[in-house]
């Protein structure tokens, strides 16, 4: 099914209405933080697919993971500091002042398309991977990498390269591995809205259903 998966929803998800300053991100992370409490802040660190484009924030599956999360009994507050366009690069300069603000308990690196996209060479990626799963270990949080797939036509080496990236990664760091977020709907053309590249809030739970297996661990 994943072979099937398109350029153009590839493309689509992680470029569209990138957000090019900083301040955008935090007034996004404000918005989406329930308030007050102690519970221990789990922050979503992404691109487009997490920041909910083209849907109420409130039925991403950012904000469903908050929900599911209170329905299991896991005492959390879920702070969404994705932006649409970020890259790893992007998410590093970032995260020392969300990790600050925030101090949370997990970080969720939803990050590495658009670098993918961009042809950032290899070693660059993985290293920005290894720094956000490294300063956010140093800050008390348990750390998960998400995968990201590439389309074919960028080349079979870089490709494969790309793709084990993110399993190199956390391994390595130690990190929760979470498995690609479009994997359910990549080759269901419903799945998608009228631009026929970004996830329909329909289908924003399955998502969250793909993803959840590994992160459910974290809350333990």
């Amino acid at each position: 099914m994943l072979k099937r998966f398109s350029t153009q929803v590839l493309i689509g998800c992680l470029l569209l209405c990138a957000v090019p300053f900083a301040a955008a991100a935090d007034a996004a992370a404000a918005a989406n933080a329930p308030a007050g409490g102690d519970a221990p802040v789990w922050l979503v660190l992404g691109d487009s697919i997490s920041a909910a484009y083209g849907i109420p924030q409130s039925r991403g599956w950012v904000a469903l993971l908050q929900q599911r999360l209170r329905d299991r009994g896991y005492n959390a507050r879920v702070v969404n500091a994705s932006v649409s366009g970020e890259t790893t690069a992007g998410g590093l300069a970032r995260l020392p002042a969300l990790l600050a603000r925030h101090r949370p308990k997990v970080v969720l690196i939803e990050l590495g398309g658009n670098d993918g996209l961009r042809a950032l060479p290899i070693a660059r990626l993985r290293d920005n991977l290894t720094q956000l799963v490294g300063l956010s270990r140093q800050a008390g949080a348990r750390a998960a990498v998400f995968e990201m797939l590439l389309p074919s036509n960028y080349g079979p080496d870089y490709v494969a390269q790309f793709t084990a990236s993110f399993g190199l990664v956390a391994k390595a760091q130690r990190a929760t591995l979470v498995p690609f977020l479009l994997a359910p709907i990549a080759a269901d053309p419903s799945a998608f809205q009228d631009d026929g590249i970004h996830p329909t809030a329909a289908v924003q739970d399955r998502l969250l259903d793909t993803v959840w297996p590994a992160l459910e661990p974290l809350a333990r």
